[in-house]
């Protein structure tokens, strides 16, 4: 039997933290608040460690039996990664997605959790701390944008477009300089290609239709498996560049969303083929 949480209870969990911990401090940091973990592109920050000890805390208190991931306790403990698609019940988080905005005072930066159960993801959130509303889904019911005061509206992806309109999203960061180099040049082929340094937003804008793609190297848990579920509830078809699905456990491979089928195929052709 596929075991769950209280969505409801983790959205405001990810809601304190940002009124608590990350909005207090946000242009707020000081020279010894933020640290360079891998690369000077790879930020933490003071607000990041707070956040994600308070949702540690309050997860243990409604899921005590979940395994807890964390982007911070991950830095840590690497080998919690490994132990994501045998868990019977697992909450993977992301509190401050989007650092290297945060840290520098730009308002593009969410709060991101997943819940995944026997290595398939069954919910996702993304908490917008400055628009205080969420992106929510749960798997097999739609993906909703709520709002602090309890209304919320259905999502729907983009209907497709020919290839030179495209809109969307590509993070370029981790391919090789020459692969780099060929699909930069590729990008020319659509309308507009771009990277908001934020996966969380980026998300966001696509399962409500305002891109028509997003492409993603690294496969971090909390940076894609909300917001990858989040946009197939939406409508949005989403695999790793050879076709297989995207799974909680995987860190690489590439990943490419897209509106339908024909059109993931066509910006894997056209675009993203290296």
């Amino acid at each position: 039997m596929t075991k769950t949480v209280d969505i409801a209870a983790l959205a405001n969990v990810l809601q304190e933290a940002a009124y608590k911990e990350i909005l207090p401090r946000f242009r707020n940091l000081g020279s010894g608040d933020v640290r360079m973990k891998s690369e000077a592109i790879d930020l933490v920050t003071e607000a990041d460690e707070a956040a994600e000890r308070l949702i540690k805390a309050r997860v243990a208190e409604f899921a005590p039996d979940a395994l807890f991931v964390g982007e911070e306790t991950v830095a840590a403990e690497p080998e919690l990664l490994y132990k994501i698609a045998d868990a019977d019940l697992a909450i993977i988080v992301d509190p401050i997605d989007g650092t290297f905005n945060y840290a520098a005072g730009l308002s593009l930066f969410g709060v991101m959790a997943s819940v995944v159960s026997k290595g398939e993801t069954i919910a996702g959130i993304i908490y917008d701390p400055l628009g205080n509303d969420w992106v929510i889904a749960e798997k097999g019911s739609g993906a909703w944008f709520c709002r602090a005061d309890g209304t919320q509206d259905r999502l729907a992806c983009a209907a497709s477009v020919s290839l030179e309109n495209l809109v969307g999203c590509a993070s370029t960061t981790y391919y090789a300089q020459d692969d780099r180099r060929l699909v930069m040049g590729n990008m020319s082929k659509v309308r507009i290609a771009t990277s908001y340094r934020c996966a969380a937003h980026e998300y966001r804008g696509f399962a409500a239709g305002h891109f028509h793609f997003l492409m993603y190297q690294k496969l971090m848990p909390w940076d894609h498996l909300a917001g990858t579920l989040i946009a197939q509830e939406a409508g949005a078809y989403a695999a790793r560049f050879d076709g297989s699905p995207y799974l909680p456990q995987h860190v690489d491979g590439g990943l490419l969303l897209a509106p339908d089928r024909d059109t993931w195929e066509e910006l894997r052709r056209e675009v993203f083929t290296v």
